[in-house]
């Protein structure tokens, strides 16, 4: 039967360009455009879906990046489902995985899942936000329903998966129950009778399993669309609360800008984009500036002021910056220092100071640190057990002494 055809209006045009802004992939754009179209001409909100299965009690700003999306969306009218999977977390994603993730217990994902909507909030708006739990649909599945839903879908598609492709390869054991996940979470797109379904680029195939599923169960396939990782503030790695180079959202305001300040000058064009809501007009007249001579400094203290005032109340990034001035004011801490790579950590802090050159011995360094010599980020510290996590820091020895070190 052939569908009908919308006609494509400027207001389809413009919100076709704001669901695109940064993301890596829109797939079927096409399908997309006349799923605007229809939605534009009848006035019937899209059905949008994430997924995020609480796996940590804390979300962070790479979370974010996907939740900006829907926020966008959810701006135009559209209906945002946050989409929480309990169920699926028992099982856990192992979506660029090496190995089997394990399996969290009902306990944790209870208490991880209190905190997960409450912070997704200060994101999107609750008032148009649905809210649901994939163990609604998937615990009444049964082992029945189960073996159902797995009939429709081959191992050889399975194993078209990156991850699970180069672990049978290198001799690296794959669960059976692994193969549900993709599955799981493509069944929430049919229950859910999604539209639209957003996720990292590591979730693409997880999306296209739902949208496979969704036309055996005779559903208008969901369209996809892929935002890309966020890096994290080491500059290497996706930001990750396992590698420690994450900002949470819910984290004093103090720390989140010190750690946005922290980030390279090349990284925070990728945050602007990702995570600002400034245009991309007014990014672009940003970059000509710095180009033009202006202190990158100054444009990453705007990026810093607008996040913290999102998460802590509109005049906290302001009160960040002068607290943030003022340790390095008060501290006498100067722009340009050494800059050193200690490696992978954790790095105990006797042997990051060694390593920095700040100090020639252990012993030294010890010493320093019984009298109060030490700062780790303009903060004095007493422990001489402490350890330093992937991130970068600035450490301090005396007055005069710095470097910024960087564990990745």
């Amino acid at each position: 039967m052939t569908q009908k055809t919308y006609p494509i209006t400027d207001l389809v045009k413009e919100s076709l360009q704001i669901a695109k802004r940064g993301c890596d992939e829109l797939l079927v754009e096409q399908e997309f455009i006349q799923k605007l179209a229809r939605s534009h001409a009848e006035n019937i909100p899209l059905r949008i879906k994430l997924g995020l299965d609480p796996t940590a009690p804390d979300i962070h700003l790479g979370h974010t990046v996907v939740l900006n999306k829907l926020r966008q969306l959810q701006d135009l009218g559209h209906t945002v489902i946050f989409l929480i999977g309990d169920f699926t977390a028992m099982i856990g994603d192992p979506s660029g995985r090496n190995n089997t993730r394990p399996p969290l217990t009902r306990e944790q994902i209870e208490a991880n899942a209190k905190t997960y909507y409450a912070q997704a909030s200060l994101v999107l708006d609750p008032e148009k936000t649905e809210i649901r739990y994939n163990s609604e649909w998937c615990d009444p599945l049964g082992a029945r329903g189960m073996i159902e839903l797995a009939s429709r879908y081959t191992v050889a598609r399975m194993m078209e998966r990156e991850d699970f492709t180069q672990r049978f390869r290198n001799g690296v054991a794959i669960s059976v129950h692994e193969f549900l996940y993709p599955l799981m979470q493509g069944y929430d797109s049919v229950a859910l009778k999604a539209d639209l379904e957003l996720g990292g680029t590591d979730q693409k195939f997880n999306l296209l399993v739902g949208r496979e599923l969704q036309k055996e169960m005779g559903q208008t396939p969901q369209c996809i669309l892929t935002m890309p990782l966020l890096v994290g503030t080491d500059g290497v790695d996706k930001m990750s609360k396992s590698k420690g180079n994450y900002i949470a959202i819910s984290e004093p305001s103090d720390s989140m800008f010190g750690k946005l300040m922290s980030i390279s000058d090349t990284l925070m064009w990728q945050y602007f984009e990702l995570l600002s809501f400034k245009s991309l007009v007014d990014i672009e007249g940003l970059k000509k500036q710095t180009e033009e001579g202006r202190n990158p400094r100054d444009i990453k203290v705007m990026l810093a002021q607008e996040i913290v005032d999102r998460f802590h109340g509109v005049g906290s990034g302001q009160a960040a910056l002068a607290a943030f001035e003022a340790r390095f004011r008060d501290g006498a801490i100067p722009e340009d220092m050494p800059e050193v790579s200690l490696g992978s950590g954790p790095v105990g802090i006797l042997k990051a100071l060694r390593d920095a050159a700040l100090v020639s011995s252990g012993s030294e360094a010890q010493r320093n640190i019984e009298q109060s010599g030490v700062r780790v980020d303009g903060e004095k510290i007493s422990d001489k057990g402490l350890t330093l996590g992937p991130g970068i820091y600035i450490l301090q020895v005396g007055k005069r002494k710095f470097a910024r070190v960087k564990v990745s």
